[in-house]
């Protein structure tokens, strides 16, 4: 089946009349073509979905401005796909050229709570006929002029964004009736909430990547699904896959010409695959083949994208951008903007270790404070520190400190939040900060501080993250992604040792 939309009636009388078996069951294939039977469905089964409501007449439009506010979608139940069938309702004034965009309100019109996304993803999932479902590593999707132009895999999110995206696409294929592959696409928002967009009963754009970047194909599983066959591995080959749609640039024959241009790129670009459609004619946006780019890091996939098209590098870049912001700006807003870690030092002349900390809580987008407050010179002002930093929405407290140090020890005895010691190595210091380290680390029972290693204001930034991260699950998305990023980039270093050589490499 290359697309859903065609007629369930006859399948079903088929099915019944001959006993031919079609897998996807014609029942699941009629309730992906009506969207809104198919939103509908997911939502009775329990899948995240954006906000929806049948569309009658004006009254119904009306209404759905008030609930949901403007902007808010507008779909047609059938025949929607690649951007046709939508309609972005900005205001009361845009109802009647809405409905009529899309036929009427006798065509079958729903509505949708405009999803404010930073992301779209999707995933393929495999259904066998003993209904087992595997998926595919998630994808990201990059549209241009609503269709899809560019895929990436794996998506460019955390690694609990992965998870949570493979359970809830893996969960709406569960509920469908019979085997095969489908292509499941999602909204990521910005706070990191997933919410299911649409449901292809069929092999799709977004996992056309897998015909070169995974171990099995979505072709090829479909096929064993189908069959009954045992479903084969879905992991990627290489650390990222891209996939580039060829889309016409122009009608007829000069369309070609630039296809082909591109197409010899590729073919001198290593890691790059081209897959030619062979349709007959060419016209703008029209998808007249694909190119899978492979490489061991997304770093290599994404400059080799930009070797052949450097809008969609950019768009990519763009996206990542634009997700990294929004999922700060939802941890300032939980915190209302309020600091919640504080670092303190004994003297200014401990800025030039302590700054590492705050660093890695501003990459990491943690509000913060930092300041001066001395054991010795200013014990009031230490003790209403502790004393309040809690009640100020403070959740963790970096305190570094040189020779006899006694700050960190003495704020953890007043404050109820964790404590992070740094010893600090004063200048013209004789011990070279081993004092400072034993001052923290010796204190009594009944007073735990935290201690990192002499001077590594660094780790002190990160145990805070991870702290933060115990309850925060935007917090330890982050924390996930920048472990996975260390991992990597030991890989990388790896990699390039063993193809050049000792003698060679340069670290």
């Amino acid at each position: 089946m290359e697309i859903e939309h065609i007629n369930t009636d006859a399948l079903m009388q088929a099915a019944s009349d001959v006993k031919v078996d079609i897998e996807p069951s014609p029942a699941t294939i009629r309730v992906i073509q009506d969207k809104f039977a198919q939103k509908q469905h997911f939502a009775a089964h329990g899948v995240p979905l954006p906000q929806f409501r049948n569309i009658k007449c004006r009254g119904c439009m009306e209404g759905t401005g008030k609930a949901f506010g403007y902007p808010f979608m507008l779909k047609a139940k059938r025949l929607a796909y690649d951007g046709r069938g939508n309609y972005v309702v900005h205001s009361e004034a845009d109802i009647d050229s809405a409905v009529a965009a899309l036929g009427g309100y006798e065509a079958g019109l729903y509505a949708e709570r405009f999803a404010p996304f930073v992301k779209e993803l999707a995933v393929m999932v495999v259904r066998s006929r003993d209904g087992k479902v595997v998926s595919y590593p998630i994808v990201e999707t990059i549209h241009k002029n609503n269709i899809c132009h560019v895929t990436e895999a794996p998506a460019d999110v955390p690694p609990a964004v992965h998870v949570k995206a493979r359970e809830v696409a893996e969960k709406a294929i569960s509920c469908l009736e019979g085997a095969g592959i489908f292509g499941v696409e999602m909204f990521l928002l910005g706070d990191g909430t997933l919410l299911l967009n649409e449901v292809a009963p069929r092999p799709h754009n977004s996992g056309h990547y897998t015909m070169d970047g995974c171990v099995t194909s979505q072709f090829e599983n479909h096929v064993r699904a189908v069959l009954g066959w045992p479903l084969g591995e879905t992991r990627l080959t290489s650390g990222c896959a891209i996939m580039l749609n060829l889309l016409g640039e122009a009608d007829g024959d000069e369309g070609v010409r630039l296809a082909h241009d591109l197409m010899a790129k590729a073919y001198n670009t290593p890691g790059c695959k081209v897959h030619w459609y062979g349709k007959d004619g060419m016209k703008v946006g029209r998808k007249v083949g694909h190119i899978n780019i492979l490489a061991a890091s997304r770093e290599e996939a994404r400059a080799k994208l930009g070797a052949l098209d450097p809008a969609g590098l950019a768009a990519l870049q763009r996206s990542s951008a634009a997700y990294a912001a929004a999922s700060a700006a939802a941890t300032s807003d939980a915190s209302g903007g309020r600091p919640l870690v504080g670092i303190i030092m004994g003297s200014d002349s401990d800025l030039a270790t302590m700054k590492a900390a705050a660093a890695v809580l501003e990459e990491f987008g943690v509000p913060l404070e930092l300041t001066v407050v001395s054991a010795h010179r200013t014990p009031e002002r230490m003790f209403e520190y502790a004393r309040s930093a809690h009640s100020r929405g403070l959740k963790a407290i970096i305190a570094g400190a040189g020779g006899a140090a006694h700050l960190p020890g003495m704020v953890a005895a007043m404050t109820p939040l964790p404590v992070i010691g740094v010893p600090v190595k004063p200048s013209g210091a004789h011990l070279d900060g081993l004092d400072a380290l034993l001052s923290i680390v010796q204190m009594p029972k009944g007073v735990p501080v935290a201690t990192v290693a002499i001077g590594n204001a660094a780790n002190a930034g990160l145990l805070a993250v991870r702290i933060l991260a115990a309850h925060d699950p935007r917090m330890l998305d982050r924390m996930l992604t920048y472990q996975q990023g260390m991992t990597d980039m030991v890989l990388g270093k790896a990699a390039k040792l063993e193809e050049v050589g000792w003698a060679a490499y340069k670290a």
